[in-house]
């Protein structure tokens, strides 16, 4: 029997419904047996099948689930874009997002992902501090947004780093994330021009038996200790106020701060070490997560606890303790990382490691001091080199009939 190629707008359409069925029939090793009336073509997987709504009072990526795949970049404005080349292009990039996170197809569409669902695609856009001086909006440029301090771990690259626009891309299939990337550039020409753009990567949806925070490349469980939406501060942590708040300009309500940092991890020096050592430059077993004091992956540390030698248990320098919220005065992050791998130089060296990327109402209470506390005595230190920098304001969500940005440029 022939049967006609499903359009993506009728496949996703049946999605709903059957993935269960196409689950089912991934975890089998097989093809789903269920078929779609009418066609012999099988359903989208759930993995396929999830779509993370674009519009909304907060922009989509900030707290979604760590997605599979993911692509950051960085846009700068040409010379004549000014003001109004830049509304412009929030215009198209708010169409092509909310398109492709839904899983139509776009103007001019590659083709790329024209079999996949919308994967949890988020696309998040945000500006950098270079950006209200090209668009003559200097005076609506938040405090928040001065530039981060330096710190003496840091090995910055300036062409990778900061940028007037930045884009994170985030899916659960890599075919789906370039395609959003490539129209996202393609949409750009003429405006803005790539200043730099990195690959990312996290664990497949599906691959461990039950949800589990995701590991980084040094093997260690990362994002432990990161804000639930449940907590009671949750929003103040992450979110700038409806209004703006006492800081922020009323065009940041619901916002965020987002610091990026490509973070390489020395990876043959860290796996020298054995795992006891490991474990006390973190402070947490590697296996479970837990606290060296005992416990799970959610027990809080014992910072007072003492081992037989008399010593704390959790080292004075570990990662764990340095960085978390009860040494620095409540500061609180809401890490969002990737994973990366770029090769490896003449001499078998991995270029690897973490495209960290976290979330705060503001920055100078946020990063800044956890950072800089960390600067002073990590023992993690001697095996990571921070080597890219940016910091965005990244506006709260649009509604269908406005576009990412509009209450700045258009306010």
């Amino acid at each position: 029997m022939t049967t006609s190629p499903l359009s993506r707008r009728r496949l996703l359409g049946t999605a709903g419904a059957a993935g269960a069925a196409g689950l089912v029939a991934g975890a089998a090793g097989g093809v789903a047996g269920t078929a779609l009336a009418g066609d012999d073509t099988p359903p989208l997987s759930t993995v396929g099948s999830t779509t993370v709504m674009f519009h909304g009072k907060h922009q989509a990526g900030i707290t979604t689930a760590p997605q599979s795949r993911g692509h950051l970049a960085a846009f700068d404005l040409l010379p004549d874009a000014g003001r109004k080349g830049a509304a412009a292009l929030l215009r198209r990039w708010s169409r092509t997002a909310e398109r492709l996170t839904a899983g139509r197809a776009v103007a001019d569409d590659t083709a790329i992902a024209l079999d996949a669902g919308p994967s949890s695609l988020t696309v998040t856009f945000g500006f950098g501090h270079s950006f209200f001086s090209r668009t003559g909006l200097e005076d609506r440029r938040p405090a928040a947004l001065d530039p981060l301090p330096a710190f003496s771990s840091d090995a910055l690259d300036p062409r990778r780093s900061n940028g007037d626009l930045w884009v994170q891309i985030g899916a659960d299939d890599a075919l789906v994330a370039f395609n959003a990337l490539r129209a996202l550039q393609k949409d750009a020409a003429g405006t803005a021009r790539v200043r730099w753009q990195m690959n990312g990567f996290n664990r497949s949806a599906g691959a461990t038996a039950r949800p589990m925070t995701t590991r980084n490349l040094m093997g260690q469980i990362d994002g432990t200790r990161n804000p639930r939406p449940e907590e009671a501060d949750f929003e103040q942590r992450v979110f700038v106020p409806g209004g703006g708040g006492a800081k922020d300009p009323e065009w940041m309500a619901h916002g965020s701060y987002a610091v990026v940092r490509r973070i390489r991890m020395l990876l043959d020096d860290w796996e020298e070490l054995s795992r006891e050592e490991q474990e006390r430059v973190i402070g947490r077993r590697k296996d479970t997560g837990a606290p060296l004091t005992g416990g799970t992956e959610t027990t809080p540390l014992d910072l007072e606890k003492t081992g037989p030698d008399g010593r704390p248990v959790v080292p004075a320098n570990a990662h764990a303790r340095i960085s978390m919220p009860e040494t620095n005065g409540g500061a609180a992050l809401l890490r969002r990382p990737f994973s990366f791998h770029d090769g490896f130089d003449e001499k078998g060296v991995p270029d690897a490691g973490l495209l960290f990327v976290c979330w705060q109402a503001d920055p100078l209470r946020g990063f800044v001091p956890v950072q800089r506390k960390l600067d002073r005595g990590d023992a993690l230190s001697p095996f990571i080199r921070h080597e890219a920098s940016g910091l965005f304001a990244v506006p709260g969500g649009c509604q269908p009939d406005g576009y990412v940005g509009r209450e700045l440029l258009e306010g």
